[in-house]
């Protein structure tokens, strides 16, 4: 009796071990809404907030025009993110690196999952497809999230999850 109990909770225990990879299986990350509904919002201020960072990362991140920098961001502009010097000169000369002027389109390149307003905070996410550590040939998707504050119609701070790179 004894062995037969023993046998039924390995068994149960390898059960559950075995299809905790199903149990636990990521879901994809995906847009919580198109783009332009994203950005409505029922009170103004917090539509142009998300507007406001809507066109500067379509702009200026991803159509590579810092010469619209003045446009959106303070000249006082702080920055978290351990990469970038803080003010409007550090994005400037971070970002004029690499930065190759572009098209403009109409909407964000990057899968935007949500674009959040509360006060003077934005929040924009984004879906991120990575490699699976454990298998190069799979990938999974996460997400990352940039947060801006707005002031005088301007970003005037931002934070991201970036961690130092090596120079």
């Amino acid at each position: 009796m004894i062995y037969k109990k023993n046998f039924i909770t390995l068994s149960v225990v390898l059960l559950t071990a075995l299809s905790a990879n199903n149990l636990f299986a990521q879901l994809p990350v995906v847009p919580l809404a198109s783009q332009k509904t994203l950005l409505q919002s029922s009170d103004p201020k917090l539509a142009a907030n998300k507007k406001l960072v809507y066109d500067c990362w379509r702009e200026v991140l991803e159509g590579g025009h810092l010469e619209f920098v003045d446009k959106y961001l303070a000249e006082n502009y702080m920055q978290h993110n351990p990469n970038v010097a803080t003010g409007r000169k550090g994005f400037v000369e971070l970002f004029s690196k690499f930065a190759k002027p572009q098209p403009i389109v109409d909407t964000i390149k990057a899968t935007v999952v949500a674009i959040v307003a509360e006060g003077d905070l934005v929040v924009i996410s984004f879906a991120s497809k990575l490699p699976e550590p454990t298998d190069s040939t799979k990938t999974y998707t996460t997400t990352w999230s940039d947060m801006f504050r707005i002031a005088n119609g301007k970003l005037a701070e931002h934070w991201d999850g970036a961690q130092k790179m090596k120079n």
